[in-house]
Order: C-alpha cells, then structure tokens, then sequence
C-alpha cells in the first residue's frame, strides 16, 4: 500500500497570481480656489456671481471666468446701469480687482454710486471700534454670560469676509460705505483721458478701442491675470465692467448713421477681447446701446461675439406701461446664451427672467435681486 503524500504548502505567490483590479478611485481634479467663485456642476468651470442671484440662475449658475455678458441698454440706461454696477459691486465685496472703462462718467463716481450689500451674516467693523473688555460695567458682561469665552473679541468681523460665499444682496437705496469701497483693487479707463492721436492710417474709432484693448491687456499681463504666463500663489479675478461700447461718446458712428463710415470697428474690438479674457482668469460685462444702432445685421453680430447677452426694453414712456399685463412690472428681458435661438419669456413666468428682477412687487430697498 503506498504511503500517503504530503502536501507540500506553496507560498502565495505560486498559488495563483496576484488579483489586482482596474478599478481605480476616482480623484477630482484640482480646481483654482479663489474666494466669490464656485465649479460649475454642469462642466466644471469657473463662475463667477453677476450680482444678482436670480440672474445667475438664468445664466447656469453664474458668469463663466473667460466670457463676455453683452447687456443690450434699454432707452433710458436705467436698468442696465443698474446691473452694471451690481456686477462691479459683488466684485468688490468678494474682494475680486476691477478694471472699468467709460466715455460719458468718469470710472470714479460709477464707483461711488455702488448699491450697499447686505450682510446679514458679518458686520462692518469700523476702526474707531475697541474690543470688549472685561473691565466693562457688570450689566454688561451680565448680557455676556452665555457666550463669556468671546468677550474678549472684537465686536464684528470684517464685512469681506463674507467674500466667501457665491452671490450677495444690495439695498439700492444705499450706497457702498467708503471703508468697503477703498479696499478694493482696481483700475479706470476715461476715454476722455485718452485722446486719439493723428494718424493717417487709423481712424480715431479704431484708435480709441485700441487704447482701450491695449490697457486691459497690460492689466492682465501685469498683474498676473494672464493663464499663459506663470501665475502667483495668490490668484484673483478681474472683472471687467465697458459701458456703453458703440456711442458717439467713444468716437463710434453706429448709433448715428445707417451707414456708418467703420462698421467693423466694434466688432473687431469684441474679437480682441473675447481672445484676450480666454487665456486669462477675468469676465467682462459690456453693455451697448442696441436702441441707437439701426443696422440689425449688426447688432446680430455684435451679439454672437458675446457668450450671452440680455436685451431690456423699459416699459417707461411706452404703452406697455399702461398695459394692466405689465402693471407689475418695470422692464422686460430677453436673453441669449451662445448664440442661441433668441426666445422672450412672458413677464409672468417665475424662472428668473429679467421680467422678473424688475417686478414692481418686489421690495427695492431691500434688495431682494434687484
């Protein structure tokens, strides 16, 4: 009888071979972290908050980094005005750099003219303000007992440290304290300040847009905007704020002449912007007077050069202000988003259109939207 056969026990490894898996956990990419931004959770970009919440749900989320909002002015440039200097306002609470560019105001009083944000969360702290001692009269640290540990603290934060969150409110009937004001970091084109030089092959249209391009362009470059060249640790965004691009204020003819002697000068313009804000960490807001332009044709081109663009028609002196369809409602909107069939919603709807954002029901001074 043959004796039984030991089994030999083999290592591991010569068992059977090593199981590895594919499947490997999946990382998310590293975004840029800058504070008043938030990824897109549609693709991942960059936003930015326009300033007025209901209008960046009407955008997806907010303002792409790298794009250009087109703002076709309604007649009296009130409402569009309005939303030119809520972009530049959440700028500055969200400690962002601004660079604004004008013909008729001087980039200084549309500064001083900023709506005041509403901070609920923080208070502004002043500088004359002391921290809270413990040496104060008892009735006082008597209100103090529950939370006797920051008695010590200052009153209030800083009102920027709200510069984290994504999109603020703004009472309209307010202007910005200077204190906020002054700390924030911008830069001002006057096109008055830059008269056009005597040449014979450039037209003073072209030059004064060309002044105009040149000095952002510097900006970016200069302080460390600009994606092709290293960036600094500490990264921001510029936000760019053109008003009134195409009047006659800017040496431009499209609002005077059906015919105008340089129709391509806006539209070139628009090129080199939209080139120049796609390698760098800015977004634009420009707003034109598309009442004044007569030629169709291109006030369609100038809106297709733009990555969204937002019409507002005024009810004020029309009929539609007697209109009891309208009655609560000062303005009505029609967007566009890359190009996109231009469609207008009835000022009824609740999605946020601009019909909304203008309803004469909502409270202004408080600043709920606009």
């Amino acid at each position: 009888m043959a004796a039984p056969v030991k089994s030999v026990d083999k290592p591991p490894a010569e068992c059977s071979p090593l199981n590895f898996t594919s499947f490997q956990k999946k990382s998310r990419s590293k975004s840029l972290s800058i504070p008043g931004t938030r990824p897109s959770v549609q693709n991942g970009q960059l936003l930015v908050s326009s300033g007025v919440t209901s209008l960046d749900y009407l955008l997806g989320g907010g303002l792409a980094v790298g794009t250009v909002l087109l703002i076709e002015e309604d007649r009296y440039d009130s409402f569009s005005r309005m939303i030119f200097k809520y972009f530049l306002a959440e700028g500055v609470v969200c400690r962002h750099e601004l660079f604004v560019a004008a013909a008729q105001d001087d980039p200084d009083d549309i500064l001083q003219e900023l709506p005041a944000p509403i901070l609920d969360d923080v208070a502004i702290h002043r500088p004359g303000e002391q921290p809270r001692m413990s040496c104060e009269p008892q009735d006082t640290l008597d209100a103090m007992k529950i939370a006797w540990r920051y008695q010590n603290l200052p009153k209030v934060q800083s009102a920027l440290a709200s510069s984290s969150r994504f999109g603020h409110y703004y009472d309209v009937s307010k202007t910005m304290e200077p204190e906020i004001r002054q700390a924030a970091k911008w830069h001002r084109f006057y096109h008055p300040e830059h008269p056009p030089l005597s040449s014979g092959t450039h037209s003073p249209k072209l030059e004064s847009y060309s002044a105009l391009l040149k000095s952002l362009r510097d900006v970016i470059q200069r302080e460390g905007f600009d994606l092709t060249a290293p960036l600094p640790k500490s990264r921001n965004i510029l936000r760019v704020g053109l008003h009134s691009l195409g009047s006659a204020l800017w040496g431009d003819d499209l609002c005077c002449h059906d015919n105008p002697k340089n129709v391509h000068a806006l539209t070139s313009f628009l090129y080199g912007l939209r080139a120049l804000l796609r390698t760098s960490l800015s977004v634009a807001v420009v707003t034109v007077p598309s009442h004044l332009i007569q030629d169709r044709a291109l006030m369609g081109s100038i809106t297709r050069l733009c990555d969204n663009a937002i019409a507002l028609e005024s009810f004020k002196g029309s009929e539609r202000e007697t209109n009891p369809l309208y009655k609560d409602y000062h303005v009505l909107g029609r967007w566009d988003n890359l190009g996109t069939k231009r469609r207008e919603k009835p000022p009824a709807c609740t999605s946020g259109t601009s019909s909304e954002l203008f309803g004469k029901s909502s409270p202004r001074p408080q600043g709920s939207g606009l």
